[in-house]
């Protein structure tokens, strides 16, 4: 366990959302995971603090020395964060096709940042061109570049989140829910929770305008930390038992729909458009749910930012889901 303010990473509270589901016996509860009580907001502080003390333990990382990411914003306020605590400067390649407040979030933190244009949006060739500067800056300064999209330390990060998961929603839990970016916070959840619920059902989440993991085309879309137009490096063909593609204005309307009637805030756009997405999904998948449970018989069905169900003795199935970050990238 890291020392002082990174201690603060982790161990953040779970909650039920009482009204996202209609209250009747067959529906299932959703549960959420609270991110947004990590030091920057976001469970990347979680990815950030394994990436750098993984490189550092096994000397691929030098003390003092720079270290370089390409990043739609999350990863890159938790990098800065991560980063100024252990005394690595940090050089992050961003685009403004993402939210403002996460670049002035990086700089606050002093790193330094490079914006790659996209005035068009989140297109299929930014995060590749966003990925080719890193590199070439990482050669340039001789830098460490953490290059989350193949990256396993986040792996390891994320394990944790999924045994926390385990330990604070009681009872089995039958599902995990989503976005899918670099798909770290995925793997590493939904390993931790197949130790303790082996039929755990993996469903990952997607833009609608960028459907690649569904089979559809790479498109242009607005909902920040996935969909990047290709299918994640480390995401194998057997990570996922289900996809789940949700459009932004799904997304803004089910995320202001519960902040008004639950208090789950979003605190800006880019948290908007994620908690958007992910409450969606689990709207969407606690039909399926309860039809899952019909057919379980036939086949295991037991299904995020992370959404999972389980049942109580009653038979109510309950969903869980976490907030407070904008994505997985």
């Amino acid at each position: 366990m890291a020392e002082g303010v990174l201690g603060a990473i982790g161990n953040t509270p779970i909650v039920r959302l009482t009204r996202l589901v209609e209250p009747d016996a067959d529906a299932a509860e959703v549960w959420v995971k609270l991110e947004a009580a990590n030091p920057t907001g976001s469970y990347k502080d979680r990815m950030a603090l394994a990436m750098i003390e993984g490189a550092a333990r096994s000397g691929r990382l030098r003390p003092g020395q720079p270290v370089v990411e390409y990043t739609g914003g999350s990863t890159g306020s938790s990098l800065a964060f991560v980063c100024a605590v252990l005394g690595y400067p940090l050089h992050i390649i961003t685009s403004d096709a993402f939210a403002e407040e996460k670049r002035r979030t990086i700089e606050a933190f002093g790193a330094q940042l490079e914006i790659v244009p996209s005035p068009e949006g989140i297109t299929p060739d930014l995060i590749p061109r966003m990925r080719a500067r890193a590199r070439q800056l990482a050669e340039s300064l001789g830098a460490f570049q953490t290059d989350q999209f193949t990256n396993t330390d986040m792996v390891d990060g994320y394990r944790r989140l999924g045994w926390e998961i385990a330990e604070q929603v009681p009872g089995p839990i039958d599902a995990f829910c989503a976005y899918i970016g670099t798909a770290g916070c995925f793997l590493g959840v939904t390993e931790s929770l197949r130790a303790h619920f082996p039929t755990v059902r993996r469903v990952g989440v997607e833009p609608a305008e960028s459907a690649v993991l569904s089979g559809g085309p790479a498109g242009t879309h607005r909902i920040e930390g996935g969909g990047s137009g290709f299918r994640p490096e480390l995401l194998g063909p057997d990570a996922l038992d289900e996809v789940i593609a949700v459009s932004t204005v799904d997304a803004y309307a089910i995320a202001d729909g519960q902040r008004k009637v639950q208090n789950v805030a979003h605190r800006s756009p880019s948290l908007r458009e994620t908690g958007g997405r992910i409450l969606t999904s689990c709207w969407r998948t606690r039909s399926g749910l309860n039809a899952h449970k019909r057919l379980a018989r036939r086949r295991v069905h037991d299904h995020r930012l992370r959404l999972t169900r389980q049942r109580r003795a009653s038979g109510r199935p309950r969903c869980m889901a976490a907030a407070g970050t904008a994505g997985d990238s």
